[in-house]
């Protein structure tokens, strides 16, 4: 019989956190045409960020919509967030209206199916872009929708308060995760390396079924963060793992490579000398224990191969019986004390195994 994908449970203390600093943002207003934002969609000038929900506007809604711009009604602005170095612009909030017009235009619904209007005044009722009467489709090209368009000015190195503005914004009716909201906003090589080692044998064998809402990706994200830059992390949790990620967006190949056979190394040392409960110390997975383990075996890998996996072991369940250790991971787990305890807990553990 094969397996049943079961969701896997993750548990963390102190995620509800503020935000402690503000940014400096530069916004600004641009009326476009309907033809212009059409061809920007084509054209991926303006783009829709590949993780976000599906078009999930019906026939109807997305015929009125139409409609409303044939009729010279005004319809509600879009949100646009312009990238830094590319000079793109990614969808924040309106995918359903641009995505509505792209359709319309192309003449092919989300379903495949032809995008004749429904549910609409009866002139319009079975048109298709192509069947519009002249004056409607020079109505419809020169309808003008309104975008506010932001940049990040301060900090510059990381678009951070795109992840919460989008978080703001987000209308789709299902919560976005954060990792999916940075999946959109620092899309890049290091994105795709985090994707590419999510599906690693080892890794899917510790964490299990991939998760809906991408915490396994996110769990891989903060191994790196707190191995690298463990000493200087600050509360919040998300705001230090979307500073990290965005300054390393752009992650050259090398870099790349060593990363991934850092954390393959890590995780099959893990697998091979603990086993696959070896971040569930109480049945679900504990992010806070993850990290601590992980970084304390990385660490002890830098001075080369680990070969006797009865003693890895011996010293994983003497942390599980160090009291100082266990509340670190179970308490308060972002604040900045215990998240240094547990590593530095962590790392004296295993740094004398041979």
């Amino acid at each position: 019989m094969p397996k049943k994908n079961k969701q896997v449970t993750v548990t963390e203390t102190g995620d509800d956190e503020v935000v402690p600093f503000k940014y400096s943002i530069s916004s600004y207003g641009a009326d476009y045409t309907v033809d212009s934002l059409v061809a920007r969609m084509r054209d991926e000038d303006i783009y829709v960020p590949h993780f976000q929900r599906g078009f999930v506007w019906s026939f109807g809604d997305a015929s009125r919509f139409i409609e409303s711009l044939l009729l010279g009604l005004p319809v509600p602005g879009i949100f646009l967030a312009k990238e830094y170095d590319s000079r793109r612009m990614i969808i924040v909030d309106g995918q359903q209206r641009l995505r509505t017009l792209q359709y319309f235009y192309d003449g092919v619904f989300a379903n495949k199916r032809e995008f004749a209007l429904k549910g609409v005044q009866a002139q319009f009722v079975g048109l298709t872009y192509r069947s519009l009467p002249d004056s409607d489709r020079r109505q419809l090209a020169d309808s003008i929708i309104h975008a506010t368009i932001i940049r990040q000015d301060e900090p510059s190195d990381d678009e951070s308060s795109v992840y919460y503005i989008f978080q703001r914004l987000n209308t789709t009716g299902v919560e976005l995760k954060p990792q999916e909201i940075r999946s959109c906003i620092y899309h890049g090589p290091f994105n795709d390396l985090l994707s590419d080692l999510n599906a690693a044998a080892p890794w899917r064998a510790l964490f299990g079924p991939p998760h809906r809402n991408m915490r396994d990706q996110e769990l891989i994200l903060r191994f790196f963060a707190l191995y690298f830059r463990g000493d200087s992390y600050a509360k919040p949790m998300a705001t230090f793992l979307n500073r990290y990620m965005g300054k390393n967006r752009h992650l050259k190949s090398k870099l790349s490579r060593e990363l991934a056979e850092l954390f393959l190394a890590t995780v099959d040392t893990i697998l091979n000398a603990i086993g696959e409960n070896a971040f569930k110390p109480k049945k679900a997975l504990n992010a806070a224990f993850y990290d601590a383990v992980m970084v304390g075996i990385a660490r002890r890998l830098q001075q080369g191969t680990i070969k006797r996996a009865g003693e890895v072991r011996d010293r994983y369940l003497r942390l599980l019986g160090d009291d100082k250790f266990v509340m670190a991971t179970e308490t308060a787990t972002t604040d900045e004390e215990n998240v240094r305890r547990r590593l530095d807990i962590a790392t004296k553990a295993f740094a004398y195994v041979k």
